[in-house]
């Protein structure tokens, strides 16, 4: 199998120093709060994760090693998972919750940008808690192993292979010669949404704290808040624009913003993926508010101010509300339903299944119209005016092909605990999706508490393989992975 077992343990080792330091800021918090129990579960788990980390980086020597595809499948999918287990820690710890597969399942959800919660009474547990469960989302949307990407030369490790299986969507590309330049120059770019964000939110009349809260749910596209109604609390025009223009900014490709320094501001409008993100998202927020306005659940520009954020909220995968929309028209709740399909863009926070390979999917469909015409044409699908390289289209096409073949088995597997048809494949789908309420009994109004243990576990499983682009997690599942002959 010739996996560098060596370095795989460095890097987890790493991942776990990364995760239990980014527990500092809610280990304060608790201190801020006076939670005695809270601080004493977060002080614990860094302790752990520095003692084990330290250990671990330290099992192998120095020297150079370059990492092979199969080493950077395991190394990812492993520093999910102990990163999931490690974030679980604190809430178990604190008594918040007490029950490992609802503890796992709600860090899963922070990590992986879902937002789907087991939280029955959100705004009861303690601050800090609160605090740590969306800085999650901040940690997980650009994704924990590209910022251990930034550190990996010190270690002598080259990250190129990791990136290919940690990047949210189709391909990370490279801004610069080397991967770990390409990484701090995007943790750049997320930090200075961040610093945006909330302070536009604070100019909005949000206490720092709450703005915190709300900057790590738009910029990572997670989508937790701290009040049971979400972002309706604050019955905010201005909150609602502000949290929907950072959610589209995070929706999008984060390389565009970093090229676009190079460039130009065109540049970004250059792409056709932006621009295809641009067009649903406009043309879906014209259909709803028109739906809202004339079945009579908002007047004037209600309609459009509710359409929009949810439009911008689903489109993202963030899964914010502003209104309980499954109570909305059944025109409206397709739309919405068609966007959790769409999701955001390569190389974004975003999750589902990308807008670029939907647009490639278009373009596939109307090659196939133009050869049935013509047979004999040679007719090829572009993007950006560059020919789109026939394997890369075959892999996309086997993506969304294991998308939705896992979204249908998931689906008859959820259905024994006996909810309805609906309620069943959107708590699947959103999952997949990393999307977070879906309809019916796991609605924005709803949460994910009435599944049993098996399922949450499920759940948890299918939010991490939809956060790592569906093929890594399954490839590490595979006994062909393991088989030390190939």
């Amino acid at each position: 199998m010739n996996l560098s077992l060596r370095a795989v343990c460095r890097i987890i080792g790493l991942a776990l120093l990364v995760v239990g330091f980014s527990m500092t800021p809610s280990l304060i918090t608790a201190g801020i709060y006076e939670e005695v129990t809270a601080f004493l579960a977060f002080f614990a788990t860094i302790l752990f994760a520095i003692v084990l980390g330290t250990i671990l980086l330290r099992s192998g020597h120095y020297s150079a090693v370059k990492l092979k595809v199969r080493d950077g499948f395991l190394i990812v999918t492993l520093c999910w998972i102990v990163s999931v287990l490690l974030g679980a820690m604190p809430f178990m710890l604190s008594g918040s919750i007490p029950n490992f597969f609802d503890a796992f399942f709600e860090s899963c959800s922070g990590f992986s940008t879902t937002g789907a919660s087991i939280l029955t009474d959100i705004e009861s547990l303690p601050k800090s808690i609160l605090f740590w469960r969306s800085f999650t989302h901040w940690i997980g949307g650009m994704g924990i192993l590209i910022f251990a990407i930034a550190l990996m030369p010190s270690l002598g490790i080259s990250g190129q292979n990791i990136a290919v299986s940690e990047a949210p969507g189709p391909t990370l590309d490279k801004i610069t010669p080397k991967m770990s330049d390409t990484a701090k120059f995007l943790y750049v770019t997320y930090i200075i949404f961040t610093l945006a964000e909330t302070i536009l939110l604070r100019l909005g009349g949000m206490s720092l704290y709450d703005a915190l809260i709300h900057t790590f749910g738009s910029v990572g596209t997670g989508g937790f808040s701290n009040y049971n109604d979400s972002v309706a609390h604050f019955d905010s025009a201005y909150i609602d624009i502000v949290i929907t223009i950072f959610m589209l900014l995070s929706g999008a490709n984060f390389n565009l913003y970093v090229m676009s320094l190079r460039r130009g501001i065109r540049y970004i409008f250059q792409d056709a993926e932006f621009r295809f993100y641009l067009l649903i998202t406009g043309s879906v927020t014209i259909l709803i508010a028109a739906n809202l306005y004339f079945s009579d659940v908002f007047r004037g520009a209600q309609s459009l101010r509710y359409s929009v954020f949810q439009t911008a909220s689903i489109l993202t995968t963030t899964g914010f509300a502003t209104d309980n929309f499954d109570l909305w028209p059944t025109f409206s709740k397709m739309l919405l339903l068609l966007l959790m399909f769409v999701g955001g863009c390569s190389s974004s926070t975003g999750g589902g299944i990308k807008a670029v390979r939907i647009l490639i999917l278009l373009k596939l469909i109307r090659r196939g119209i133009a050869t049935k015409l013509h047979p004999n044409a040679i007719v090829t699908v572009k993007m950006d005016n560059r020919t789109v390289p026939a394997d890369t289209v075959t892999s996309i096409a086997n993506h969304v092909f294991l998308y939705m073949l896992i979204v249908f088995l998931s689906t008859i597997v959820l259905s024994l605990n006996n909810f309805d048809l609906v309620t069943s494949f959107t708590a699947v789908f959103t999952c997949v999706g990393n999307i977070g309420p879906g309809f019916e009994l796991v609605g924005p109004a709803a949460n994910f508490s009435i599944f049993a243990a098996p399922a949450k576990l499920l759940l948890s499983f299918l939010m991490l393989a939809g956060r790592l682009e569906l093929f890594t997690l399954i490839i590490v599942l595979t006994p062909r992975f393991w088989n030390p002959n190939h």
